[in-house]
């Protein structure tokens, strides 16, 4: 990623990794995840707040908060010099990143639901309900499905483009991990093949062939990817109606469920990491035939939502604003 930031955007590299690939390659490390919903939601500044937070090592801490800051998702501010000490502060970009967390909350609590997550609760300040987020489209204001968007690759898209750089697993199964988890959503985009395959299948494949073209991987990583999507309930394997003996993958309800977690990554990457070529993915929405730009509203009241205005509730009953 080129550093190169004009009017708080990072401009990108001509040929190289777009705003899908760059965007997922930050939202898809839960460690990164955990310290951006802290200082949004609980206002941490300070390193050993997080480090005091969690089970967090020391050097994760480090190594993710100099990420951070790389990516222009955090400032590091300096307040005393003698001795030297800082603080880290979110910029505009990294407050923005709250639509993303409430889209992975909301899918974990209401298609995994596991006690062990200890997910928050979100309340809507303005009708003080407690609420899940809901899709919509900004052009319109109507509720919208996965099957109501079509999307095709821009001018910087294209699935080498598109798919994070950088090693294929981010942590290993018997590390520490956050005290808030949202698991299975690593599963789908906490692996660069992981990401890769799950846009394969949104963007139609569903033959074995058309998800290796398309991720360019390995077809033992294909078929790995492929076994644990089908393991958790997102892909379903039916036989193929033209040769019973292979078989075809397609989304189910819980898969297609996924969709507002990908959309609201996509808008959030395209917003604040641009390629000269411009950008990486169209959205429509089928029913305005407009550009789709992804708005949450509120399920109990029906109003859009604002990041001042949710409020998260864990079970210590202590309560923030999401930014």
């Amino acid at each position: 990623m080129d550093p190169n930031t004009s009017g708080g955007v990072t401009l990108l590299e001509a040929g190289g990794p777009n705003a899908i690939a760059v965007s997922n390659g930050i939202v898809g490390d839960e460690w990164t995840l955990w310290i951006v919903q802290l200082a949004l939601n609980e206002g941490l500044t300070q390193y050993n707040e997080w480090l005091n937070a969690g089970p967090i090592s020391s050097s994760t801490l480090t190594a993710r908060l100099a990420r951070l800051v790389k990516a222009d998702i955090m400032q590091r501010v300096r307040y005393d010099s003698r001795p030297p000490r800082q603080y880290y502060r979110l910029t505009p970009r990294g407050r923005q990143m709250w639509p993303i967390l409430l889209t992975m909350w909301a899918w974990e609590q209401n298609w995994v639901n596991d006690p062990e997550e200890h997910l928050p609760r979100m309340r809507h300040g303005k009708c003080g309900e407690i609420f899940s987020p809901l899709l919509s489209c900004e052009a319109c204001d109507e509720v919208t499905e996965p099957r109501d968007v079509q999307g095709r690759f821009g001018p910087s898209g294209g699935w080498e483009r598109s798919i994070p750089t950088g090693v294929t697993r981010r942590r290993a199964h018997s590390g520490s991990r956050p005290t808030e988890l949202v698991t299975q959503t690593m599963a789908l985009i906490g692996n660069r093949w992981s990401t890769a395959l799950l846009g394969a299948a949104f963007m139609g494949a569903t033959r074995f062939g058309e998800f290796e073209q398309r991720m360019g991987a390995p077809p033992t990583i294909v078929a790995e990817r492929l076994r644990t999507f089908c393991d958790i309930g997102v892909l379903v394997a039916a036989p193929n109606p033209q040769r019973p003996d292979w078989v075809i993958y397609h989304l189910t309800e819980k898969g297609r469920a996924f969709f507002p977690v990908l959309a609201t990554v996509i808008e959030w990457g395209h917003r604040w990491f641009q390629a000269p070529e411009g950008p990486a993915m169209r959205l429509t929405h089928t029913k305005c035939r407009r550009a789709f730009h992804p708005r949450l509203i509120c399920s109990q009241c029906g109003e859009r939502l604002r990041g001042a205005s949710v409020q998260v509730e864990r079970d210590t009953d202590e309560q923030a604003s999401a930014g």
